[in-house]
């Protein structure tokens, strides 16, 4: 078990979902470079835990699959139990190289950089498949354009935190795009982003890998759901706006008819008119709810750690 002597040192926390055949090496190669390593082992249904712990780690095991976001949860959660430095996160699959920790923790503490990714990029390609390069591409446009950033890599499971990262960031996404939310949330707390060319090995066993299409679509939906909710009365606010205008426009149709007419005709124009009103009513109320949410859900963090 973890003792007080690690409090505040640097941590390596490492994702894992049946990973029994990569775990072993992954573990001893990460205690060379960190004061303590911890697997969070997602659910595995396999030997991946019991060979983590006689390699030395510690394990936070989840009673069943949860997903990556989950697992990334977990993995700050331990961070701040620990009071930790630095935090390094990689996957356990044997596709990143322990032996790259130093450079991660020299953007850190040298360069006082908040998130560090480890970027396929900077360095080639290192010899990812096309189809793996186009999907990371695509998405790195979304995670960008929502954020504001201009990251090569945004899709990089190889990142290392601050403390002050640590105690800012909060995933709320349970699945693939928790990634990209932490980037977004990184951009919106002023958190300084660096990146280090890293390299990727992509011959590894593992039978635990999304397929891409699935992968991508999840990341996508993830990302729209966390820009979405994060700023509910501008988006729905705005569509509810929209409705109302286009609501507007064939109710103006409907008293142009009965000006000239003498009569009001209730037929497509007044269906249409009704339509858009209603969602228009409904989209705001939504916004409006989703903000006040969210306002209670920021005023009971808060709350939260000024009592801590």
């Amino acid at each position: 078990m973890m003792g007080d002597s690690y409090k505040g040192g640097s941590l390596a926390i490492l994702p894992a979902y049946n990973e029994q055949g990569s775990i072993e090496d992954v573990v001893l190669k990460a205690k060379e470079y960190v004061d303590r390593v911890i697997v969070v082992d997602d659910g595995s249904t396999d030997e991946t835990s019991v060979i983590a712990k006689l390699c030395g780690a510690e394990v936070i095991k989840h009673k069943k699959n949860r997903g990556y976001g989950a697992a990334l949860q977990s993995c700050f959660e331990q961070a701040r139990k620990y009071d930790a430095n630095v935090m390094v996160v990689f996957d356990s699959d044997g596709q990143h190289d322990p032996s790259e920790i130093p450079i991660l923790l020299r953007g850190i503490n040298a360069s006082n950089a908040d998130v560090v990714i480890g970027s396929r990029f900077l360095n080639g390609t290192n010899g990812i498949p096309t189809y793996r390069k186009l999907g990371i591409k695509v998405l790195n446009s979304v995670t960008n354009a929502v954020s504001g950033l201009d990251i090569s890599d945004t899709q990089s499971g190889y990142r290392a935190y601050s403390k002050n990262a640590i105690n800012k960031i909060s995933i709320e996404s349970a699945g693939m795009s928790a990634g990209s939310e932490i980037l977004i949330q990184a951009k919106r707390n002023d958190l300084k982003i660096q990146e280090v060319p890293i390299n990727c090995k992509y011959d590894v066993d593992n039978p635990s890998t999304f397929n891409p299409v699935r992968h991508g679509i999840s990341v996508l939906m993830g990302i729209v759901k966390t820009v979405v909710f994060d700023r509910p009365l501008f988006y729905f606010g705005g569509a509810g706006g929209f409705m109302f205008f286009m609501g507007f426009i064939f109710a103006m149709q409907l008293l142009g008819g009965y000006n000239f007419g003498g009569n009001m005709r209730f037929g497509g124009e007044a269906i249409f008119m009704m339509l858009f009103i209603l969602s228009g009513l409904l989209t705001t109320f939504t916004g409006l709810m989703l903000y006040s949410i969210n306002r209670l859900k920021k005023g009971f963090d808060a709350g939260w750690e000024n009592d801590a």
